[in-house]
């Protein structure tokens, strides 16, 4: 019994860091020559909360100059725009009371109440297009979900991670 219980304990661990994990997705112009692109300008940033836009402009700066691009005010190589959106997401959440656990746990059925509720959890998703300036075209984009946590002091932190992981592999190499 108490191996199953540290079983089942590693088990919702490993899925409580996945489902606090953002999921983030990358693509590209695979066309694009990306070693000819060293500035960038920024074109918008917008976020629903007022806060948000300078933090994902610093989480972006932080990782675009560490690839060696440099920020120029106007008129660089690539143009940057990032757009971020919250949404609540319902959650259901289900308790058992009860001698025997509620519905037919461990063989012992119909002496607990199950109580299910709906929790509504912020989630969020930021979007970070590159752009070509002398063209306009889209040469790369980063996409992460759920890059929001329902507690807003780890809410930069997450962001900041997310951001991270998108420009992980950047800039790709190309099939030049």
């Amino acid at each position: 019994m108490r191996r199953n219980a540290i079983h089942v304990l590693i088990c919702l661990l490993a899925c409580a860091c996945i489902v606090l994990a953002a999921k983030v997705t990358t693509d590209y112009n695979h066309s694009t020559d990306f070693p000819q692109y060293k500035t960038w300008s920024w074109l918008n940033v917008s976020a629903g909360d007022p806060l948000w836009p300078d933090r994902i402009r610093a989480a972006i700066t932080s990782q675009l100059t560490a690839k060696g691009w440099t920020p120029v005010p106007a008129g660089g190589d690539a143009s940057i725009s990032a757009f971020g959106s919250t949404h609540e997401q319902p959650r259901l959440e289900t308790f058992y009371n009860g001698f025997g656990g509620g519905w037919g746990w461990r063989g012992f059925g119909g002496l607990g109440i199950a109580t299910t509720s709906v929790d509504y959890q912020p989630t969020g998703t930021l979007v970070v297009d590159i752009f070509d300036t002398p063209t306009k075209k889209l040469i790369w984009r980063g996409v992460a979900n759920d890059a929001l946590s329902d507690k807003p002091e780890k809410n930069e932190k997450k962001v900041e991670k997310a951001v991270e992981e998108m420009f992980k592999h950047f800039p790709p190499k190309g099939e030049n």
